[in-house]
């Protein structure tokens, strides 16, 4: 199995730029086509929020265009630039098979694996929450799953950085959700996306990791008192692959072509 990831596309209309700076939609052009290029293609595509720059139709519908010319299944969360009715209606069901009437949050199998995927989305706040009626829901679907493995996708990580702006809207009272996948026991990734850098840890007795934006980066800098910044850092995207023995390895990739590959028989001194 190989799951690729990519996160926080903040796509505006064709024409306009995110924050006066970045041609996001140009971005995930460059991202779907990262993805193509791949030997092997993933076997399915994974976006952790904030796919557009304002949950504007406009800019779903260029979304909808780029992916889909993936020719594997694409599965997508909604994050707090995201807003649940425009997403629906240009996104439900081809890249998110949610079938519930308020939340898009769903569960898919990835082989033996389940794609359990939540919807932390409050409107109005950059911050997420899982509220009473989704917790129910992840935690039921985790009952459900007894004795398969779980890759868990969230758009707000359970988890402070370091990076003090990002982590004060970060998901909220992350305890019983952390609960949740210890009870579970084999919650083997969480995926988040949110801070635009890559970030991994250990949580709830698992892998929590954080990819990179396929737009802009946040700044890193773990100074408490630093501003909100961003910074034209490389692009890029997570492949979680399934190993021979079982194991689940993760790699980042870049959106750039850079010089290269080299033979290294071809060019030893």
């Amino acid at each position: 199995m190989l799951l690729a990831q990519i996160t926080d596309l903040h796509v505006t209309a064709r024409g306009r730029t995110a924050y006066k700076v970045v041609d996001t939609a140009q971005c995930l052009a460059r991202a779907v086509d990262a993805l193509l290029s791949l030997v092997p293609r993933p076997d399915a595509v994974l976006v952790t929020g904030d796919l557009t720059y304002d949950g504007r139709p406009e800019e779903y519908a260029v979304v909808a265009e780029e992916l889909a010319r993936l020719p594997m299944p694409v599965y997508a969360i909604p994050g707090n630039h995201d807003a649940r009715g425009p997403f629906r209606e240009a996104l439900v069901p081809r890249f998110c098979p949610t079938t519930d009437g308020e939340f898009l949050h769903f569960a898919v199998p990835l082989e033996e694996t389940l794609l359990v995927a939540l919807d932390t989305l409050v409107p109005g706040r950059d911050g997420g929450a899982l509220c009473p009626r989704r917790l129910a829901w992840v935690e039921r679907t985790l009952e459900e799953a007894s004795g398969r493995h779980v890759i868990l996708a969230l758009h707000h990580p359970p988890f402070a950085t370091g990076i003090a702006h990002m982590d004060r809207i970060a998901l909220t009272e992350p305890e019983a959700l952390e609960r949740a996948v210890r009870r579970h026991g084999r919650v083997e990734r969480v995926l988040c996306g949110h801070v635009h850098r890559s970030v991994q840890t250990l949580w709830a007795g698992t892998i929590a990791s954080i990819a990179p934006s396929t737009a802009h980066q946040v700044e890193l800098a773990l100074d408490p008192a630093a501003p909100s910044c961003f910074t034209l850092e490389p692009a890029g995207f997570h492949l979680h692959v399934r190993q021979g023995d079982g194991r689940l390895v993760t790699h980042q990739g870049s959106l750039d072509r850079w010089p290269g590959p080299y033979r290294f028989a071809e060019y030893a001194a």
